[in-house]
């Protein structure tokens, strides 16, 4: 992914299922369409689960890359 800017970030790596997906989408309910949120989180079930529900939900993943122990996922507000 290009060096893109992050309009917000939530870092969910102390959630578990499904609370992981509700503060990802209650954050995303506080940006505009266009913002791009940056989400921190573990690997296993936030990483599978999350971007699913994200996508669902009408968003776009615009990258997902991992650093050190954790994940960061981009999304694109619609």
């Amino acid at each position: 992914m290009e060096t893109q800017k992050i309009d917000n970030q939530i870092d969910i790596t102390q959630e578990i299922c499904p609370m992981t997906f509700v503060k990802t989408k209650l954050k995303l309910e506080t940006m505009s369409s266009g913002q791009v949120l940056e989400v921190t989180l573990r690997e296993g079930e936030p990483l599978t689960n999350v971007p699913k529900s994200v996508i669902a939900e009408g968003h776009k993943i615009l990258d997902i890359r991992q650093e050190g122990d954790f994940y960061k996922l981009f999304i694109e507000r619609r």
